[in-house]
């Protein structure tokens, strides 16, 4: 079965703090990772001995897709992999809106702009269920972004942008953006942003 792009999401155990800083990736520990499948349309979360499952679906994926997977997510991620995961193909979506904007927006400053949604919640209140125990709520803490960052990224493929607010521009501006798989080669540099 074609399972298509997958979305995913990771929340840790420990803080960089807890670890020594924010380079020790592999010391964070994932409590649960959250994920929406295309292929059989579903949201599915794993915990971190069920990881393992998750590999699988990663193995099948078209493409991999997430808000800040290249600098937190995968790296988190990397330990718990048998096999090197620069041969995915991924999609961050903050890193392709950054290369629009030249600098980089939060998930909920697009969500907001363009979906009218915010965050439930943030990672720090992740950790600290997890000290608690509160793995039912991690998860839904965890879905609740994976269904935030699907439908940023359905909404971009759909229209060619995503919006953010821009207080120079006194409303919402579009950011270009290409994230249809079968055109992705198509060269935004020269895209201009549209203030609505």
């Amino acid at each position: 079965m074609d399972i298509g792009d997958i979305v995913f999401d990771i929340e840790t155990q420990k803080s960089f703090d807890e670890v020594g800083g924010r380079t020790f990736f592999d010391k964070l520990g994932i409590s649960v990772v959250g994920t929406y499948v295309y292929g059989p349309d579903q949201y599915l979360t794993f915990e971190e001995h069920e990881i393992p499952e998750f590999e699988k679906l990663l193995q099948k994926a078209v493409r991999v897709v997430g808000f800040n997977i290249h600098h937190f997510d995968l790296e988190v991620l990397r330990p718990y992999i048998s096999w090197d995961l620069k041969k995915l193909s991924t999609l961050d979506l903050m890193d392709d809106v950054k290369k629009s904007l030249g600098h980089r927006l939060y998930l909920d400053s697009l969500a907001d702009a363009t979906l009218g949604v915010r965050k439930s919640g943030d990672g720090m209140q992740a950790l600290r269920w997890y000290k608690e125990g509160k793995i039912d709520e991690i998860k839904k803490y965890c879905l609740k972004d994976v269904e935030i960052t699907k439908n940023l990224y359905d909404f971009g493929r759909k229209n060619g942008h995503v919006l953010f607010y821009s207080r120079d521009a006194g409303g919402k501006v579009a950011v270009p953006v290409n994230w249809n798989l079968e055109v992705r080669s198509k060269n935004l540099d020269n895209a201009q942003l549209k203030i609505f």
